[in-house]
């Protein structure tokens, strides 16, 4: 799609193909914004280590086939890819109207950026992940969350009603975009802030359960943090990661009509700055331009895990497809290890961190569909493939 479909891009159908991949490279133009300000700090280098990585062959899910790397990101909706190695650019490549410079929304990617907000804060002692949510946000004891605790919501194991059918018009995860004005408003009884829609929400089963994936566990951990650091979510993550991480430019979130985020997949950001980001989860929580932005104890808590975490996580293999795996602190960790990391968005995006290979990757896409196992599972094999060879 060209810039030209943009006067076609309504509230209606940006999220519906083919406005989607506009939309997606242009939220400003479709959504009220913020800005997350990069700062006036070093641009963390990324320098070219030109390599041929669109040859490397995987094994496809499909027995008996065989796919390359460009095969895959040829057939799965890509609008940018790029794989670092050492901190250098192996390969780095865009289509359609996408380019370096481009903010790309980054769905559910957003969680593990709010994720690193709250570590950094629990680093210096003004959020305790133990401690109830109802000390820092007081409203949330007359919803559901009342009992719950800042770690139940960073590993998504509140016992909070909340469906996450993406495909369903009625669920949560819908209605809360009609209430901060991402969609039509089919239901006119809604709250009209994000935070109005959270305190409504109800407790279905014990906090500390399994893990079940909940889009509003975030906005809830995106409150927390901003009431812990009393600070706005744009400024607090410009000053704690976005301006530490050696970022190229500002990163954009929608905001609903009362200037709050919408924390659980609202940022955008460009593919490098994506890379930049994860690095810091490579490098024991420094960045490329040597900052520390969370402690060692924070990533090795992610990569490790509760003593519970994969045993909670069980339950959900049959639907993510991750045997042996876990989320912990707003990322995914797709197998026993703890040397993958991922930071995961509906439509396609994605961050991989492999730290046994020194590399960080990442993809932007415009899937059609919110959830396609059929493109995720091989651009996770494609990036695992990688790592292979370069280790």
């Amino acid at each position: 799609m060209t810039d030209s479909a943009a006067p076609e891009v309504t509230l209606a159908n940006w999220q519906s193909a083919p406005q989607l991949r506009w939309a997606f490279q242009n939220l400003a133009e479709v959504l009220p914004t913020a800005n997350i300000c990069h700062g006036d700090g070093p641009v963390a280098e990324l320098p070219s280590a030109p390599a041929e990585l669109s040859s490397i062959t995987l094994q496809d899910p499909v027995p008996g086939t065989e796919r390359t790397v460009a095969d895959v990101m040829a057939s799965t909706d890509t609008d940018g890819w790029i794989v670092t190695h050492h901190g250098k650019v192996l390969e780095e490549r865009y289509f359609g109207d996408m380019t370096a410079q481009t903010v790309h929304l980054l769905m559910s990617v957003s969680k593990s950026l709010v994720g690193t907000v709250a570590g950094a804060l629990a680093d210096a002692g003004l959020l305790d992940v133990e401690a109830e949510l109802t000390r820092y946000v007081p409203p949330l004891a007359q919803s559901g969350y009342a009992g719950a605790t800042v770690r139940h919501i960073l590993d998504m194991r509140s016992g909070i009603r909340f469906s996450e059918d993406y495909l369903d018009p009625m669920a949560e995860v819908r209605l809360i975009e009609q209430a901060i004005d991402w969609a039509p408003r089919t239901v006119p009884d809604l709250p009209t802030t994000m935070y109005d829609f959270l305190v409504t929400l109800q407790q279905e089963v014990p906090h500390g359960g399994p893990f079940r994936y909940r889009s509003c566990e975030t906005d809830v951990l995106g409150w927390v943090c901003e009431a812990a650091a009393g600070e706005p979510m744009p400024q607090l993550m410009s000053r704690l990661l976005w301006s530490r991480i050696g970022a190229q430019q500002d990163a954009v979130i929608g905001v609903d009509g009362a200037g709050t985020g919408m924390f659980d997949g609202g940022i955008n950001a460009s593919l490098r700055d994506l890379v930049r980001f994860g690095w810091v989860y490579a490098r024991d929580g420094v960045s490329l331009t040597g900052a520390q932005v969370v402690s060692p104890a924070w990533v090795t808590d992610t990569l490790v895990g509760g003593p519970d975490s994969r045993a909670a996580f069980e339950p959900a293999v049959a639907v993510n497809r991750m045997p042996g795996g876990m989320y912990r602190n707003q990322f995914w960790s797709p197998r026993p290890g703890g040397e993958v990391l991922l930071c995961l968005g509906i439509h396609g995006q994605m961050i991989y961190i492999n730290r046994a290979a020194d590399m960080v990757a990442a993809k932007l896409s415009s899937w059609p569909l919110p959830e396609e196992p059929a493109k995720l599972v091989p651009t996770i094999a494609a990036f695992d493939a990688i790592a292979d060879q370069l280790r």
